[in-house]
């Protein structure tokens, strides 16, 4: 596929710091160091995209107006830091979710690849010139399944699990993944 490359980021415990269930802005709170990483990898052309669960919707603990009002905060927040994302993706299912027309299977939850495909077409993405960072094995398999290079971050990166899919790269922290990707990308890590 023509198209350019993306770091496709995680959100909840990779943007930003992990919370269980956040449902208000207030609870998203970024990463620490990640503003001039990101930056710059904007400054290379890649493109920046936020992928992620929010099984929340689908257990009724938040509405999509809060959704919406958290991502308005979060793309509010990475402005400050002079940051635009060029999307923002989330799968609102689970299967065991209370809130029955979102309570099912679907191709978009990670592991599965369908935010990243849906992103690649929307956006045209080059998903093999692309970057999946996340902080869980889901996000890997995600990454994986949709062709792209992986990055898993926090305590997650310095514990393998050899029955989960591996990275091509772990960090301790985010600012650091996207630093060594950047890196990757021909700019200074």
């Amino acid at each position: 596929m023509n198209g350019r490359p993306a770091v496709l980021l995680d959100r909840d415990g990779t943007l930003t710091e992990p919370r269980h269930y956040p449902s208000s802005p207030a609870e998203l709170v970024l990463q620490p160091g990640i503003g001039a990483p990101l930056r710059g990898l904007r400054e290379l052309g890649v493109a920046l995209v936020v992928v992620t669960n929010q099984s929340g919707l689908a257990r009724g603990l938040f509405t999509p107006q809060d959704l919406d009002a958290m991502h308005r905060h979060l793309r509010s927040r990475l402005r400050a830091l002079g940051v635009r994302l060029d999307g923002i993706y989330h799968c609102p299912h689970h299967p065991d979710g209370t809130v029955p027309e979102l309570a099912v299977r679907c191709r978009c939850r990670k592991p599965g690849p369908g935010l990243l495909l849906r992103a690649a077409e929307d956006l045209h993405l080059d998903l093999a010139r692309s970057w999946m960072v996340g902080d869980f094995a889901s996000d890997v398999g995600a990454g994986r399944r949709a062709g792209c290079r992986t990055a898993l971050v926090g305590p997650a990166a310095a514990e393998p699990d050899p029955d989960s899919p591996a990275p091509d790269l772990r960090a301790p922290t985010t600012a650091r993944a996207l630093e060594l990707i950047a890196g990757a990308f021909g700019g200074t890590p």
